[in-house]
């Protein structure tokens, strides 16, 4: 794909392929891999089925074009399909989410005045691991919180509306999942190296999607 491609709007892109430019349906895929990605890990997904349930939501989201009216971000349309999936994975696997308390607010931003060293997690292979392992350990409603919010980016409006909560839920759980996690990642990572997404796998991803849609 050239640049010029590249700079197009989710909007127009979405347009362009529902008017039979397919081809450009690769450029929103290579966009958000890593948000799903990330999404899938933090429903506590290894790697693989993280991968087939990013295909399945990039293949459901292309069949179902027509219903993104474009009121919210692709992004946030396109995560939330990638949710219901791993949801109903866990459904099918007779997994229950755990029921936790709210608790205070605390809106500092976790990552404010870090540094954006990437090279620190090449250095630290084992504790980028240990941080993967920590988010894993987190109750359910924390962890999904904290991935929207800290490493997904989503606002606390999207947050809320997502997990449908209120937005002082999402506050709360936010500033818990916080506290859980600094001692450990706060003074080395930046929420972009968290659950980072490998650009060989984006490959994969894109080339199996694209084919799944050419045999639609």
């Amino acid at each position: 794909m050239t640049a010029s491609f590249e700079r197009l709007t989710e909007a127009e892109l979405v347009r362009r392929v529902q008017e039979g430019e397919v081809e450009l349906y690769e450029i929103l895929i290579r966009r958000y891999n890593p948000c799903l990605y990330k999404t899938g890990r933090s429903y506590n997904y290894n790697h693989e089925d993280t991968q087939d349930l990013m295909q399945d939501t990039f293949v459901d989201a292309y069949k179902n074009l027509g219903q993104f009216e474009g009121r919210a971000s692709f992004k946030t349309w396109i995560i939330r399909i990638m949710m219901n999936n791993c949801y109903r994975k866990k459904e099918r696997s007779a997994f229950k989410n755990e029921i936790i308390k709210d608790i205070n607010d605390n809106s500092v931003p976790m990552f404010t005045g870090f540094d954006n060293d990437t090279g620190k997690m090449v250095q630290n292979n084992e504790l980028g691991r240990v941080i993967e392992e920590a988010l894993g350990k987190l109750p359910f409603d924390y962890r999904m919180v904290f991935s929207l919010r800290e490493i997904n980016g989503l606002n606390v409006s999207e947050t809320a509306d997502m997990l449908t909560i209120t937005e002082t839920n999402v506050k709360a759980r936010l500033s818990r999942a916080k506290g859980l996690l600094r001692n450990e990642i706060e003074k080395m990572y930046t929420p972009s190296e968290i659950f980072e997404f490998n650009l060989v796998y984006c490959d994969a991803i894109v080339n199996n999607v694209m084919e799944k849609i050419k045999r639609l």
